[in-house]
């Protein structure tokens, strides 16, 4: 019977201790990810708000109405900015607590999951940011007038901002989503075109959930997700497991098990 290279029946504490030295080794990656990027909060966020800066008038900026709020929003971008960069470390420890307990052929099969998903989400948050905002931030800015002045704050931009981008960067997920179903078996291209109609439904729904209650933003995120619905239903057309791979599958299962 096949098993694991180092499948040594570890017992349930030392999994418990090999995770804890895992968490600690993310945290410690994440403390120091924070520590540097709190000296050049001031210049990210400054990057993060210039859709909204070019969508302003001119002389018109965001603005804080509590004493602590500039600083605290500094900490929240040098902590959101800290996970990004600890996040090839975390990413690592992730496989590395996962890889004993998988056979080689999972193992290859996981590392480009796991490249593939975070250029996805990366690709999302890049949309959000170049395409999104300056349409959006423009439409919203449209409603000021001489007696309405726009004056967001610095804490609800940054709330506003990153609720988007990591919407879009998880939504942009839904192709390697489907390749795994696929490759699992568990959906065919031919489900997916007949359930298009429930799916156009949830997408709209999904865009309505994930955004600010406003018709543009809900559009522009729903409009990505009807083509990334089409893309799946072709990955899953081209990827999706045949039956013969199945039937293989089952006998080499049949075979290991007479073997053993």
């Amino acid at each position: 019977m096949a098993t694991n290279e180092t499948d040594s029946k570890m017992p349930f504490t030392e999994h418990l201790e090999e995770l804890r030295r895992r968490l600690i080794i993310c945290f410690v990656a994440v403390g120091i990810g924070f520590v540097i990027s709190y000296f050049f909060a001031k210049q990210i966020f400054e990057i993060l708000m210039r859709p909204l800066i070019k969508a302003m008038p001119p002389g018109e900026g965001l603005i804080f109405t509590a004493l602590p709020e500039a600083f605290i929003t500094y900490l929240k971008v040098a902590l959101l900015t800290g996970i990004g960069l600890a996040s090839p470390v975390i990413i690592y420890q992730f496989w590395r607590f996962l890889a004993p307990g998988l056979y080689n052929r999972e193992r290859r099969a996981l590392f480009p999951i796991v490249l593939f998903s975070t250029v996805f989400f990366l690709g999302g948050a890049l949309f959000g940011y170049f395409v999104v905002f300056p349409f959006g931030f423009k439409f919203f800015i449209g409603f000021a007038s001489d007696s309405i002045r726009a004056l967001p704050s610095i804490r609800e931009y940054l709330k506003f901002a990153t609720k988007l981008l990591f919407a879009f960067g998880f939504i942009f997920e839904l192709p390697l989503f489907a390749f795994f179903l696929a490759r699992l078996g568990l959906i065919t291209a031919e489900t997916l075109r007949k359930k298009q109609k429930y799916a156009i439904l949830i997408i709209f729904m999904l865009a309505a959930i994930l955004t600010p209650p406003d018709v543009v933003t809900q559009v522009m995120m729903a409009g990505p997700l009807l083509i990334l619905y089409e893309l799946s239903v072709w990955i899953v057309k081209v990827f999706a497991r045949k039956p013969l791979d199945l039937e293989e599958e089952e006998t080499s299962a049949e075979s290991m098990e007479h073997g053993a």
